[in-house]
């Protein structure tokens, strides 16, 4: 009979968070070594997360840290909202924003080569991926640095963390307005911050839309110039921040409110789970 208690089997699921079953199995299969016991477990998760390769990650959650006068913004995504919510995962994001804000990472792949605690974040997601038995993946990672930065959290459910996340980057005093913004980023969804941003090949497809579009209306040939013109600049207040209306008053553009509050964006990143 393999020599471990109940006790060892309760304190090594406490470790790991694995199941009964799988940790029984495994303390049998090491003959009451526990070190040799975490070494199956971890090895039978690791095969797991091969088999989970080409699952889709559409649930999980958005953290940010600020460090050194810089934010780092970070998306961990899971299979499931069961997951998302739970305390291993939620742990894991927190670890993973520590170390890609202590690298200064502004992509998922530096974040991913980062050192955490003596290995890299993608051994510790592929670690406890294993142990919580679904694919993890760091999907995105921005880190951006301002006079002033506002951080906005969302939660589209009470029930899950954080889903939205907003960063913004800004000069000036008023951090309420500033708040208020970074809270219209969350919403309105912005690509770039000015339209001087949007590569010209974007623009240049949008012209050539609206322009059939306005020609099989019937459009005057003569007024079509100023009507193409018209749609084109709808087509920034859809992408470029500055060029938006103001969600709390949409008589007003977010150049003009932070203009009025003396504020300056600098940049601002937006990521939403699985969006």
């Amino acid at each position: 009979m393999a020599n471990f208690t109940i006790a060892d089997i309760k304190a090594l699921r406490e470790q790991l968070g694995t199941g009964m079953v799988d940790t029984k199995k495994a303390l049998e299969e090491a003959d009451g070594d526990v070190e040799k016991a975490v070494e199956i477990l971890r090895l039978k998760g690791a095969k797991g997360n091969a088999k989970r390769a080409d699952r889709s990650t559409s649930e999980g959650l958005v953290t940010a840290r600020e460090l050194g006068g810089k934010v780092t913004l970070v998306e961990l995504a899971c299979e499931t909202d069961f997951v998302a919510k739970n305390e291993r995962f939620i742990a894991l994001a927190d670890k993973v924003a520590d170390a890609a804000a202590a690298a200064g990472a502004d992509s998922a792949e530096a974040a991913l080569a980062a050192d955490a605690n003596g290995q890299t974040v993608e051994q510790l997601i592929s670690d406890e991926a294993a142990i919580i038995g679904e694919k993890v993946e760091l999907r995105r990672v921005r880190t951006l640095a301002g006079d002033h930065i506002e951080v906005y959290l969302h939660k589209t459910s009470k029930d899950l963390p954080p889903q939205v996340g907003v960063v913004l980057a800004y000069s000036g005093d008023d951090a309420e307005t500033a708040r208020s913004l970074a809270q219209h980023i969350s919403f309105a969804n912005p690509s770039y911050l000015t339209r001087d941003e949007v590569p010209e090949a974007d623009v240049e497809k949008e012209r050539e839309i609206v322009t059939e579009i306005s020609r099989n209306e019937g459009k005057p040939e003569a007024a079509l110039p100023k009507i193409v013109e018209g749609r084109v600049n709808a087509f920034f207040k859809q992408v470029a921040l500055l060029d938006q209306d103001y969600a709390k008053d949409n008589k007003l553009s977010v150049a003009q409110v932070a203009k009025d509050a003396g504020l300056t964006l600098t940049g601002f990143a937006r990521f939403k789970v699985g969006a």
